[in-house]
């Protein structure tokens, strides 16, 4: 019997097809990420959002406001779920220690911004004397060094 000419080519190609199938199942020590673990992942972090700040008693529009990136769904699920669990086990909240921010243009974010600036000022003024101060000794030890 005469083999076919492209019987070869066929074997060629199909190994070469599982090859590359073998080798996209490794995608993920590639650092590919896979779309569906990374949504389940933002997912089980919104809901851990949500349930951190229903335990610190915060209203979910505050856990929205401090968490602007997380998925709003997700966080709402898991500020519920952590609801119905403190409620049916009968458990307090723990007093947030981190304070609410205040809401942009009211007079306390103006005057956080006021201090904010101040230090910064004050920073790059102490910044400039050391810089200045420091360039004098170096001249004169290079004076020192020179004689």
């Amino acid at each position: 019997m005469k083999s076919h000419p492209t019987a070869p080519r066929r074997a060629l190609l199909t190994l070469s097809l599982l090859a590359s199938l073998l080798a996209l199942t490794g995608c993920e020590q590639l650092g590919i990420e896979d779309p569906a673990k990374v949504m389940a992942a933002k997912e089980a972090e919104g809901k851990a959002i949500g349930s951190a700040c229903r335990h610190a008693m915060r209203a979910i529009e505050d856990c929205y406001t401090l968490n602007p990136k997380a998925h709003k769904a997700s966080v709402f699920n898991g500020w519920k779920e952590m609801d119905e669990y403190m409620r049916e086990n009968k458990l307090e909240g723990v007093t947030p220690v981190v304070p609410r921010p205040p809401k942009p243009g009211s007079p306390e974010a103006l005057a956080l911004e006021e201090k904010a600036a101040a230090a910064a000022e004050a920073k790059d003024n102490a910044e400039k004397e050391a810089g200045k101060e420091g360039g004098k000794d170096g001249a004169k030890a290079s004076k020192a060094k020179a004689h």
